[in-house]
């Protein structure tokens, strides 16, 4: 709620400056026509596009910004079907540069002709290695590492107290099986921990990792969500018992209310997944483009006074979403627990 209520304060003060900074255009507007030479070089300076800057962080990119100038370049890997599988860097497109007849449109990479133009005829598959691509594997190497590090430190410390990151470790392990694994499920929760533990740490630490500066916005990317959502909704349902398939395909009501419950339940079994992609997506977008619109105002105010203003409600953004990380994890892990566990629920009798 509290995220709800600071975006629509943001959305005031950027309209208040939107309104500033239309009116100073009029001012200048007018200065212009009575001062040419003033007016030439007026329109030389580019005007801050806050909009550009907050979607060109968010968004995926074939090399890999830090920050304004310093760019980490990544293998670009198409194929077409008349010239097949070609590599090369990603360095070669910046500045849209043509290269070997190949151009990069707002991060779509198209084929060119001699002239420039684009040729329509030839799409080219895109398997490059984008922020997003790169970010993932590096979650992966880190998942591995850690993971490998604590199963060491139990064989190591085996009857002993834990050390070093075992210690850390250990209790967020517990308390997840315990506290959420197990009542969601039940006495099969082994079959399915696994898995979990793993959504929920890929997720925690990819939040993570999209605080840091330069990092990408993995978990804020519809795809990832979307490919986490059916994984979780396959597992949901092949698991799933013959009484969980009866309760959808035969609810217990009158059978003239079949018509209207059916629908009902197969679209709720949809909508499980659905609401698991839109609220990670969702929620972890929405944190980024805060934090980047509060860096906005900084340049659209153009005023020393207000840069100590925003460093302090960003600081405290940073705060919440250092929480956010963690809770998102978490719900997306307890959701998907407790679908899986209603799939798999035993049939209970009549007067339970």
């Amino acid at each position: 709620m509290f995220k709800y209520i600071f975006t629509l304060v943001l959305f005031a003060f950027l309209s208040v400056s939107t309104a500033f900074s239309q009116h100073e255009a009029e001012h200048i507007s007018t200065e212009n026509e009575a001062h040419p030479a003033l007016g030439e070089i007026t329109h030389q300076e580019e005007s801050f596009d806050i909009g550009g800057m907050i979607m060109h962080h968010i968004a995926d990119e074939h090399g890999w910004e830090f920050s304004h100038g310093v760019k980490l370049p990544l293998p670009v890997i198409l194929y077409t079907a008349d010239r097949g599988i070609e590599i090369f860097s990603s360095s070669r497109l910046d500045h849209e540069q043509v290269y070997n007849g190949y151009k990069n449109e707002h991060e779509h990479i198209l084929r060119v002709d001699a002239e420039g133009k684009v040729d329509e005829s030839i799409h080219p598959m895109d398997f490059s290695i984008t922020k997003n691509v790169a970010t993932l594997m590096l979650a992966a190497i880190l998942l591995i590492v850690i993971f490998i590090s604590v199963s060491k430190g139990y064989v190591n410390n085996k009857g002993k107290a834990p050390k070093g990151i075992q210690s850390f470790m250990e209790p967020l392990i517990v308390y997840l099986r315990d506290e959420v694994v197990k009542p969601s499920i039940g006495k099969n929760y082994g079959k399915y921990f696994p898995y979990l533990l793993t959504l929920f740490f890929f997720i925690f630490i990819n939040n993570l990792l999209g605080l840091l500066p330069g990092g990408a916005n993995l978990t804020g990317n519809i795809a990832i969500t979307l490919v986490l959502a059916v994984i979780t909704f396959l597992i949901t349902n092949l698991s799933a018992n013959k009484y969980y398939w009866k309760h959808i395909l035969l609810p217990d009501t009158p059978k003239w209310m079949w018509a209207i419950m059916i629908p009902v339940e197969i679209v709720g079994v949809l909508m499980k997944p659905l609401s698991l992609m839109i609220r990670l997506f969702a929620n972890i977008t929405a944190g980024h483009i805060i934090m980047l619109s509060l860096f906005g105002l900084i340049f659209i105010f153009k005023s020393w006074y207000v840069a100590p203003a925003i460093g302090i409600f960003a600081l405290f953004m940073s705060a919440i979403e250092l929480l956010v990380a963690f809770l998102q994890a978490f719900i997306f892990m307890l959701l998907t627990s407790m679908y899986i566990g209603s799939a798999i629920e035993e049939h209970h009798a009549d007067h339970h």
